[in-house]
């Protein structure tokens, strides 16, 4: 399996063992493509994003690889408390990703985590669904 599709695996595997608000269970997707009725459940979907390649040594190179981390749910743009709950969910995966390697079946440090968009206003607006995508970056050696 290539580094990238391992880097995304071990990001389930951490995100469905960690303690959370809410309940889901992520899966790593390749197109996290959904109709409107999928997403009256919370939606969580792994997506291998991308690699950069770089020298480490004369015998080694760094893989810096990078998944996105998609929350979606049905939602009444409308209800704070609702929409309040799914923020605070983001907000406890990026705690569960921030600052940790991977270690199994890989060793991959890791190298940051963002949240682009923290929620896609149109997506709210048009859908009436909120969509966050966090983005989550590691570096292997070999």
């Amino acid at each position: 399996m290539s580094a990238l599709i391992t880097i995304a695996e071990a990001v389930v595997t951490r995100l469905n063992a960690g303690d959370y608000s809410q309940e889901f269970t992520a899966e790593r997707k390749y197109v996290p493509k959904y109709d409107l009725k999928d997403v009256k459940t919370l939606q969580v979907a792994v997506v291998p994003r991308s690699q950069a390649i770089a020298r480490a040594s004369r015998t080694e190179d760094y893989f810096d690889c990078a998944a996105h981390v998609g929350v979606m749910k049905k939602v009444d743009p409308d209800d704070l408390d609702e929409v309040d709950a799914l923020c605070l969910l983001v907000q406890e995966i990026l705690d569960e990703l921030r600052g940790k390697p991977i270690t199994d079946p890989i060793q991959a440090a890791w190298l940051s985590i963002a949240n682009e968009p923290a929620w896609d206003p149109e997506h709210m607006d048009q859908l009436r669904q909120f969509t966050s995508v966090i983005t989550v970056n590691y570096r292997l050696r070999r």
